[in-house]
């Protein structure tokens, strides 16, 4: 199994309830294909550094999760077909990523206890 993890960027104009069905449709692919999440982080509205589509801010999610990787591809194919998603990007995480992604978690946990 390998360590992968996914940040999408979506449309600005969408409500919070679009938000979480889009949110929860990717995570049921991902799951559906024998995914396990690790992480999902919801990071808020923020400002792009360039526009996309227009637009000048998007709302970011983050997804880490195992998988042998069949299920990659799938997840791909429907962020390219949805018009909701502006911009994604999956990369593999090595042992550093992973043991750093960790570290992290656990240094955000503190912050919101």
């Amino acid at each position: 199994m390998n360590h992968y993890e996914t940040v999408f960027i979506l449309n600005p104009v969408l409500s919070e309830e679009q938000i979480k069905e889009t949110v929860k449709k990717y995570e049921d692919i991902l799951v559906s294909k024998g995914a396990k999440m690790v992480s999902k982080e919801n990071w808020g509205l923020k400002k792009l550094a360039y526009a996309i589509q227009h637009k000048k801010s998007g709302f970011y999610h983050l997804f880490e999760f195992t998988t042998a990787g069949e299920g990659i591809n799938d997840l791909e194919v429907e962020f390219r077909r949805d018009e909701r998603v502006m911009r994604y990007l999956t990369v593999a995480l090595d042992k550093h990523a992973v043991s750093w992604a960790e570290r992290r978690r656990a240094r955000d946990n503190k912050k919101t206890a």
